[in-house]
């Protein structure tokens, strides 16, 4: 395995002219701006102009912000409490207060001059647009490294239009997703440096941290990244041996720092997988130290006795994981009880797998998963040509990696999409080398702009999107609704305004809305750590009447909220014909559900719960 060399122009960005707007795009500052500003604005004027809320429409969105309203309302820093939310005593949430803090700050900022909703409208519009910037800079950064001015404009515009089409960093969109991104990128930037300077090791080290402690869902990734670094010292020995000694240094610290300065200590002892807890946090610090250890004390030692050290190290952290953490190494989810697999989890779309997707959705399948297959099969190609094989061996297990996870669960697909720019950055330099060199080539121009479309997933949905309109026929138009009727506005909880605060049951998906615009608690929000309420709101909705008056009363429910559009409840009337769900979808109230109000033009009928005499 060669070292990564250096691109032999990219000296030339550092010694550029500093006149003129042509030389001032070579160098990387002032390009990145350039294009970050030009997207944040394209941004902020086409998603804004149509937006009717200023909190995005996934459910994550509104829950941070509650979580957020919590924070500022004197819960705690170390209190991950939500206490509206479940049954009695509420649910533990495993969120991080990481990404809490900026939009916690923006708030209190802006409304030293604003009303609290201006307020909260301007914070959730600022904070994912300011991620741009360093998102944007890390894919500029690694296109760069490993293609010179050319590659780094390329990624800046593939990226650009992955974040334009996208919904990460549009306003509003304050899930701990777009702040992933960013530090992937930083990640992947980082082991490219050609140089192997420890300063950008210990960047991934920090930002592989960050990652773990933001949300689990990059563990895979950073796993990946700590194998890389291991299998690059393994082989180069004394070379690599500053950059793997800054790596696990710096996770190890950056990891410890966030364990006790993010964990409730009243947790230090809680294993959890779906959040920084005891389990990712030991294994990272005793992975970063091992391999801290091997670089300081092995790097001199011939390759063969290092790839023993690395099994030794590799054997202490498997070895770790089993005795401390044993219930990560499986699916998160694996816990999950069959019914909520059944009448949620499988319909929710970011964690369908391709599978999944394949029968409810065929023609989205190219935005996921056609660019990340396109930059493995290019990076297969190079290191079969012994071109640039180093760069090419570490983008293609990085991008198999996030797209075996895309397989499983689709979401996954964002971050195999984000890698696959750079492989194919350079494939499109080469590509458009070979046009130019032969301009009157047609089949070499049509080559050329096939491969930039293909590397792009906004084209494959575009083109997937076409051949669905075309193949959908006339019947199927007629059969959609014209208007979809909405359980989840702010005028369709308008009933519960006018009555004290009370335990309401509503089907899941209408359970962060409740949370947002209402003072209530509710008994479902779709979050896995409460299986308790969920449950017990799904048995409300398919047990005969005088059954579910009983879960009611039991669990001192005041409001019932039945939204016959809800996908959740029409499977439950369906599964369960003589259920109050059902009976409530036939006009058949029960004597102790006194019918409420109901606004004109939306979807959810609210009953009062009133318990029957004995």
């Amino acid at each position: 395995m060669n070292a990564v060399q250096p691109i032999s122009h990219a000296s030339s960005v550092t010694d550029a002219p500093r006149g003129g707007l042509r030389d001032l795009l070579t160098r990387l500052w002032p390009t990145v701006i350039a294009y970050s500003v030009i997207l944040a604005v394209a941004i902020l004027i086409t998603k804004l102009s149509g937006a009717t809320d200023y909190v995005g429409p996934d459910n994550d969105d509104g829950m941070r912000l509650v979580e957020v309203r919590d924070f500022l309302a004197g819960e705690g820093w170390f209190d991950l409490m939500q206490y509206r939310l479940g049954l009695d005593g509420g649910t533990l949430m495993h969120w991080s207060r990481l990404i809490d803090l900026p939009i916690a700050s923006l708030i209190w900022f802006f409304g030293l001059f604003a009303p609290r909703e201006t307020a909260e409208a301007l914070a959730l519009a600022v904070w994912p647009v300011s991620l741009i910037l360093p998102a944007m800079l890390a894919m500029a950064l690694a296109g760069r490294r490993i293609g010179g001015v050319a590659a780094m404009h390329i990624s800046l515009g593939l990226t650009g239009l992955a974040i334009y089409t996208g919904n990460r960093f549009a306003p509003g969109a304050i899930d701990h997703h777009n702040a992933q991104l960013a530090l992937v990128a930083t990640m992947i930037a980082m082991l490219l440096d050609p140089q192997r300077r420890a300063w950008s090791y210990a960047v991934a080290g920090i930002a592989a941290a960050v990652a773990i402690a933001i949300g689990a869902e990059t563990t895979p990734f950073v796993a990946a990244v700590c194998l890389t670094i291991a299998l690059l010292w393994a082989w180069e020995g004394e070379n690599f041996a500053a950059a793997a000694r800054a790596f696990g240094l710096a996770l190890a610290i950056a990891i410890s720092i966030l364990f006790f300065a993010t964990v409730p200590p009243r947790l230090y002892s809680m294993v959890t997988c779906d959040n920084l807890s005891l389990g990712y946090y030991s294994l990272a610090a005793i992975g970063g130290g091992l391999l801290l250890f091997s670089a300081v004390f092995a790097s001199h030692l011939r390759r063969p006795l290092r790839f023993a050290a690395l099994a030794v190290v590799g054997a202490g952290v498997f070895g770790s994981a089993i005795v401390i953490a044993p219930q990560c190494l499986s699916d998160p989810l694996a816990g999950l009880d069959p019914m909520l697999v059944e009448l949620w989890l499988r319909n929710v779309s970011e964690a369908q797998s391709i599978f999944a997707l394949g029968r409810t959705d065929p023609f989205s399948i190219g935005a996921f998963y056609a660019a990340g297959l396109f930059g493995i099969a290019v990076c297969i190609f190079r290191v079969v040509q012994r071109d640039r094989v180093q760069i090419h061996l570490v983008l293609l297990f990085l991008l198999m990696t996030s797209w075996a996870i895309a397989l499983v669960q689709v979401r996954g697909s964002t971050f195999s999409n984000l890698i696959s720019i750079l492989p194919l950055a350079l494939l499109i330099i080469d590509v458009r080398r070979i046009s130019n060199g032969d301009s009157e080539n047609v089949a070499a121009a049509f080559v050329y702009i096939v491969t930039v479309l293909a590397s792009a997933p906004a084209a494959w949905a575009v083109g997937g999107g076409f051949v669905s309109l075309q193949m959908q026929n006339a019947a199927q138009k007629k059969a959609e609704p014209a208007k979809k009727i909405s359980c989840t506005s702010q005028a369709a909880l308008a009933p519960l305004a006018g009555l004290p605060a009370g335990l309401v049951s509503a089907p899941s998906e209408m359970g962060v809305p409740i949370l947002r615009f209402t003072a209530n608690r509710v008994l479902s929000a779709p979050y896995h750590r409460n299986q308790g309420g969920m449950l017990t709101e799904l048995h409300i909705g398919m047990a005969e009447p005088q059954e579910a008056e009983a879960f009611l009363k039991g669990t001192g429910v005041t409001v019932l909220a039945f939204c016959p559009g809800d996908l959740q409840t029409r499977e439950i009337t369906k599964l369960k014909p003589d259920g109050l769900y059902a009976e409530l979808s036939k006009g058949n109230i029960p004597p102790y559900l006194e019918l409420l109000p109901k606004a004109a033009d939306v979807g959810v009928q609210f009953f009062r719960y009133r318990p029957l005499t004995n």
